[in-house]
Parts: C-alpha cells; sequence; structure tokens
C-alpha cells in the first residue's frame, strides 16, 4: 500500500511539472506574437493580377476583405469552389493511371495557422531550442498566420491515398503533369532562398493553366513569375 502511494505521488508531481511545463511553453509562444520576433509584413497582397494569381508569403499577407465560397471534398477538407473543377479532372486522370492521391490539408483559417504554428514551435522549444531558433525552425514547415497560402482555399496539400495504393507515383507525377491543370508546386527545392519555405512535394497551387504551363516550362516560382508581370 506505501509504495503504490509513492508511485501514486510521484505520477501525480511528473503530471503537475509536464502540465506547468507546457502553461510555460504556451505563454512563451503566447508573448511572442506580439513582439518583433514574429511580426509579418503590413504590405495587403492584391488581386491585380486576377485571383489565381494573388501572392502570399512573408512580404504580403492575406488581405482582411478576402472572400471565399468553400466547397467541402468528400472527406471533409475544404477548398475554394472555383477550384475544384481542375483539381477534380486532375485526380480522374491520375486515378486512370492507377495513382491515388487525396487531399489532406485544404483551406485552413487564420486560428488554424495560428494553431499549427503553435504546436510546432512548441515542439522545438520542448527539445531545448531557444526562442529565436525554435521560431526559425517552425516557420520553415508552418507560415506565419496571415500568410499562409492555405487561407486563400486555392492550395491544397496532396498525399497518396494509402487506404487503395501503396503511394508510389503520387509526387512524381504531380511534379511532371500538374500544369496541364493549372496548378504548381508552389515551394520547389531550388527556390527555397526565394519562397522562403523548404521542399514541399505536397504542396500545390492554383494559378491557372496559361501561368502554371509557363512556370513549368521556365523553372519559375510564383514569386518570380509576378515579379515578371
Amino acid at each position: 500500500m506505501k509504495k503504490l502511494m509513492i508511485i501514486l505521488v510521484t505520477l501525480a508531481t511528473v503530471s503537475v511539472l509536464i502540465f506547468g511545463t507546457i502553461q510555460s511553453l504556451q505563454q512563451d509562444f503566447l508573448s511572442l506574437q506580439g513582439s518583433v520576433i514574429w511580426e509579418i509584413s503590413k504590405k495587403e497582397a492584391t488581386t491585380e493580377n486576377g485571383w489565381e494569381l494573388i501572392l502570399v508569403n512573408r512580404e504580403y499577407r492575406v488581405p482582411e476583405s478576402y472572400e471565399i465560397e468553400l466547397l467541402t471534398l468528400s472527406n471533409g477538407q475544404q477548398i475554394d469552389k472555383r477550384i475544384y473543377p481542375p483539381l477534380q479532372e486532375m485526380f480522374d486522370d491520375m486515378r486512370a493511371k492507377g495513382i491515388y492521391p487525396t487531399v489532406v490539408s485544404g483551406y485552413r483559417s487564420y486560428d488554424e495557422q495560428r494553431d499549427l504554428l503553435e504546436e510546432k514551435y512548441l515542439a522545438y522549444r520542448s527539445e531545448g531550442y531557444s526562442k529565436a531558433r525554435a521560431k526559425e525552425l517552425a516557420t520553415e514547415w508552418v507560415a506565419l498566420p496571415g500568410t499562409s497560402e492555405h487561407q486563400l482555399g486555392i492550395a491544397v496539400d496532396i498525399n497518396p491515398d494509402y487506404s487503395v495504393s501503396d503511394g508510389e507515383g503520387v509526387y512524381d507525377w504531380l511534379r511532371d503533369n500538374a500544369h496541364k491543370y493549372g496548378f504548381i508546386k508552389r515551394y520547389p527545392e531550388d527556390k527555397t532562398e526565394i519562397t522562403g519555405i523548404i521542399n514541399e512535394p505536397w504542396h500545390y497551387r492554383y494559378v491557372g493553366k496559361k501561368a502554371a504551363t509557363y512556370m513549368y516550362e521556365n523553372n519559375l516560382c510564383l514569386e518570380e513569375y509576378v515579379e515578371q508581370l
């Protein structure tokens, strides 16, 4: 009985310590959101080149007036309804070739993006990284709230559908063919210095067939393409 009590007290103490650590890190994150370390550009992205070519990144944030009419996919993910026809056509053609994709992340609100960033930041802080380094690492993976293309509803993360296949071929097919349907691999491995985001073979963004084909044929990322317009 005495041993059991000791174990229970120990577990309770550990739980309190863990909870206290989590609370401390969360406060740490909240305090950073209002500081210069998390500051994002005050420039608003524009649709002057058309809604398909709106540029959102660390320099340009999603306009507060930006409106989206969302469509819900069969798996519950949401997208801007305007990209559904080309996305469905692309997926149909992939499946006809025995390649099975699925959208694992579509539209994300500002709050959802903030929660993702917090989760990644806290993970790095719990590993012992400093505030500045944890922020740096976290934002290599997760865009700052207000600067994510997912908030536009015209970007999707596409993964293999492992429920019906072994996942072979999805990323290779997308890399070579997505432009035919108006989608681009938004964050290529050789454009990291420009986009500020690491290679993401799953993240595809709708820009329209003409722009996507031009970018594909000339090895341009969206920042480079928009600069030429």
